[in-house]
């Protein structure tokens, strides 16, 4: 009897050690993942089946061990490593939160000038930053919506490129449903394309419905726009327009030398400006010059707009 119970304690430590060890094997496990990952809020179920949607090798026991570590945290985390165990990995889960760094893009912005200030402020390459906008960025400007955006210290140019697109269009279409009724791009786009005039000509909010009549006034009687924010495109964002610069530019964003719209946004822009480039205000206004305030005056006819002009140089 005695030599039974000895067998039976002994089946029972063997079959004990059997679980720990397949248990920590288990958690021993390598597993791939990025530096820092963002978990979703939710319960632990639907953050399981989020990672699993991204490639991450986990499954429903990773549910039940999280349960007993603790809920995961919603937001950036810090993992710290491309290649951890599964043991670590859920750990840190529960434990880390990633540094954020704030990345502001200012309405006006060109997309060139944001992503260098991304690669200086995070420390990615621009290059990368470059191609993978190329990639995954259905329009060459204006994709961006001006925001400040937390940002965590360790994201990869890919990562940090389809957020900011992801974000943008989804605030995108919430605001064009409020306009329009639904989200149509192409439409979308060209008021972007107005906008984005708008965005670098006005001086502040108030200005923006005027000069929107202005382009549409100018446009419908067959003029050129001739206006100098256009040539502040990519590189050329902060540099000033001269009469060589006009000259010489021969791209499509010289409204000096090409009628209409340019058929690719200038910059980055701000819902006002969208609402102005779809409401302008009404009037009969074809010019506008910077007065000495900093705000513009506004005109209907060329000798009130050199009047300004020479006011405006004395």
């Amino acid at each position: 009897m005695k030599d039974k119970k000895l067998t039976i304690i002994k089946y029972i430590f063997e079959i004990a050690l059997i679980i720990v060890l397949s248990f920590m094997y288990y958690l021993n496990k390598p597993i791939n993942t990025s530096k820092v990952i963002y978990i979703p809020k939710g319960s632990i179920n639907e953050i399981i089946t989020q990672l699993r949607s991204e490639n991450y090798n986990v499954c429903k026991l990773d549910s039940l061990l999280l349960r007993i570590l603790g809920s995961p945290q919603s937001g950036w985390i810090n993992i710290s490593q491309t290649k951890i165990t599964k043991g670590d990995f859920l750990y840190k889960l529960v434990t880390a939160k990633a540094a954020l760094q704030e990345i502001t893009l200012i309405p006006g912005e060109t997309t060139y000038i944001f992503l260098s200030q991304l690669s200086d402020n995070l420390q990615l390459d621009r290059e990368k930053l470059q191609s993978e906008y190329d990639m995954y960025a259905t329009h060459k400007e204006g994709v961006f919506v001006p925001n400040t955006y937390k940002m965590p210290i360790g994201i990869t140019e890919k990562e940090l490129i389809k957020i900011l697109l992801e974000v943008s269009l989804s605030q995108m279409k919430e605001f064009s449903t409020k306009l329009f009724g639904s989200y149509n791009e192409t439409k979308w786009f060209h008021y972007v394309a107005i906008a984005s005039i708008i965005q670098k000509e006005a001086a502040n909010i108030e200005e923006m419905p005027l000069v929107s009549s202005v382009i549409y006034n100018r446009i419908n009687k067959g003029m050129k726009l001739q206006m100098d924010g256009t040539l502040n495109y990519g590189a050329f964002s902060h540099i000033k327009v001269t009469p060589e610069r006009i000259r010489e530019d021969t791209s499509l964003f010289n409204t000096y030398k090409y009628a209409g719209v340019p058929s690719i946004p200038v910059c980055n822009v701000s819902f006002d400006a969208i609402k102005a480039a779809v409401f302008p205000a009404k009037s009969d206004y074809l010019y506008f010059m910077k007065s000495k305030s900093g705000t513009h005056d506004f005109t209907c006819n060329y000798s009130t707009h050199l009047s300004n002009i020479n006011g405006a140089t004395k």
